[in-house]
């Protein structure tokens, strides 16, 4: 039963890395660039969403239904609103000026942006670390000899919702052709009548909103709160988006899960201090076997 304990929990993980890794995937894949700021958006839902909670569950009686479903739906809204925001205004600000810029220009920017997030949070909320409440309850629920905790149902569930979402829209939707398209050939998407830069915008705003339930399914998966919050778990969705092969989005679910099943399991049967460099590990043999990733495309460019 240790195993499945194992497996189950490595799966709730990789899902939330798997909802980072798809708003990375899907601004990979349809702007051609990295958002290394993705990372603190997580860290800026999350604080949203805390807020909200605190702010609201005084105004409900102890205990109630009420005061556990309110706050905490209205704490994933707002959260969402604020982050879809926060993405577009930084998209508008920093990423458009640099449409035909080197993409080192565009990197080093998105860098520039993450610490300019992260130095602001640190004002706004000093280092102290937040105790975030779990947005389900700490309940658990019982299968058979196994403890399922609330939390890892939602976060497991949550994952394969927006999944299957994301795939419908950019599948059957007119925005979601226009985003395939631009992906494809943004000149021949705007000679078609496509409005490139709106499509861009749409796309952060997407990826943002990802991000803002991650931060809320991570904060309550590890109860600690602080401006730093999404650095690493957005390097890790970083790596797991390479790992499926970034611009695929069901390759960022395969990355994202396979990379906390391996995260786990190492931290389990090996060291906690080595997992994150057994991850890595991983990632460098599976792009030395296949450099695209695990459903990767490899694309040739005529010269």
């Amino acid at each position: 039963m240790t195993l499945l304990d194992y497996l189950i929990r490595g799966l709730s993980l990789g899902s939330i890395y798997a909802i980072i890794a798809l708003g990375y995937t899907m601004v990979y894949g349809i702007a051609k660039m990295l958002n290394f700021a993705h990372g603190d958006v997580i860290m800026v839902g999350a604080y949203a969403c805390f807020f909200t909670v605190t702010g609201m569950s005084p105004m409900f009686e102890e205990g109630s239904v009420a005061a556990m479903v309110v706050p905490a739906l209205a704490g994933v809204v707002l959260s969402m609103v604020v982050c879809t925001a926060l993405g577009v205004v930084i998209e508008g600000l920093a990423y458009k000026p640099l449409r035909q810029a080197p993409s080192l220009a565009v990197l080093i920017t998105a860098i520039g942006v993450s610490y300019f997030l992260q130095n602001a949070a640190l004002l706004l909320w000093s280092s102290s670390p937040k105790i975030f409440s779990p947005i389900v309850g700490s309940g658990q629920l019982q299968v058979g000899p196994l403890n399922i905790s609330y939390v890892t149902l939602v976060t497991i569930v949550a994952c394969i919702v927006i999944m299957v979402c994301l795939t419908l829209f950019t599948g059957k939707t007119k925005m979601g052709k226009a985003m395939r398209a631009v992906s494809e050939d943004k000149g021949a998407a705007q000679l078609m009548g496509i409005n490139v830069n709106r499509t861009i915008s749409m796309t952060f705003a997407i990826g943002s909103a990802l991000a803002a339930i991650a931060g809320v399914l991570l904060c309550s998966a590890y109860p600690t709160l602080t401006p730093t919050t999404g650095s690493m778990p957005g390097i890790k969705a970083f790596t797991a988006a390479v790992f499926g092969g970034i611009g695929s989005i069901p390759g960022a679910l395969m990355g994202g899960l396979l990379l906390g099943i391996i995260e786990i399991f190492a931290s389990a049967y090996i060291s906690t201090q080595l997992s994150t460099a057994v991850v890595f590990g991983v990632l460098i043999v599976v792009l030395l076997v296949k450099p695209a990733g695990l459903l990767g495309k490899t694309v040739r460019e005529k010269v």
